[in-house]
C-alpha cells in the first residue's frame, strides 16, 4: 500500500510559479513510478507529467514550463510549475504507479491523492 498527500497548491497570478510536493509512504517507494494529474472545473482529468526509470514524460501543454523530480531518499514527488497560465488552473493528482513504466494512461495508477488546488488569475 502507498498512501500520497499533495501540497503546495495555491493562488498565483499568470506568469508564475509554484512547486508541488507529494509526500509518499510505503516501502517500495522506490519501484514505483510517479505521475502528476489535474482535473480542471467541468472538464475529464488529464495527464501531466510522470517519472519512472525510464525518464520523464509530459503533456504537450506543459513541456517547457513543468519539471517533475523526485527525492528517493524524502519519498517525495515534485512539480514545478513556471510560467503558469490560467488553463493551468485545475486540482492536481499525485498518483503511483507500481509497474513503475510512467504511463500517461489514468489506469496504470493504483494509488491516488486527495489533490491540491491550483489557482491562476489572470
Amino acid at each position: 500500500q502507498v498512501q500520497l498527500v499533495e501540497s503546495g497548491g495555491g493562488l498565483v497570478q499568470a506568469g508564475g510559479s509554484l512547486r508541488l510536493s507529494c509526500a509518499a509512504s510505503g516501502r517500495t517507494f522506490n519501484t514505483y513510478a510517479m505521475g502528476w494529474f489535474r482535473q480542471a472545473p467541468g472538464k475529464e482529468r488529464e495527464f501531466v507529467a510522470a517519472i519512472s526509470w525510464s525518464g520523464k514524460t509530459y503533456a504537450d501543454s506543459v513541456k517547457g514550463r513543468f519539471t517533475i523530480s523526485r527525492d528517493n531518499a524524502k519519498m517525495t514527488v515534485y512539480l514545478q510549475m513556471n510560467s503558469l497560465k490560467p488553463d493551468d488552473t485545475a486540482v492536481y493528482y499525485c498518483a503511483a504507479d507500481p509497474w513503475g513504466n510512467g504511463s500517461t494512461a489514468e489506469r496504470e495508477y493504483n494509488y491516488w491523492g486527495r489533490g491540491t488546488q491550483v489557482t491562476v488569475s489572470s
